[in-house]
């Protein structure tokens, strides 16, 4: 079966995220995401830890990126970044490659 074209999957973005301090995992920093986004439908990518801080990249629906951009900045310890539709940009922007 085919996947669908790409009108049909709609437009997306990618937000680069700073976490700080830096979470124990992966899977502690998508807890910790998942707290801040419960309801926007969003998928973690790139994950990157070091000793004082954590780059995310996630991807959401274009409808919800400035609601997701707003949820992550008011919290404590994420703040966002940068912003594309093209995660090779994002990546390239935060230094992952």
């Amino acid at each position: 079966m085919a996947r669908p074209g790409k009108v049909a999957r709609g437009k997306r973005r990618w937000v680069g995220l700073c976490i700080t301090p830096a979470t124990d995992s992966r899977e502690s920093c998508h807890a910790l995401i998942s707290d801040y986004l419960s309801d926007i439908n969003w998928k973690m990518y790139d994950y990157k830890s070091s000793q004082s801080s954590t780059l995310v990249i996630i991807r959401v629906t274009l409808e919800e990126c400035d609601d997701t951009i707003s949820k992550l900045n008011d919290s404590g310890p994420i703040q966002t970044l940068t912003k594309s539709g093209k995660i090779r940009l994002v990546r390239e922007r935060l230094g992952l490659s």
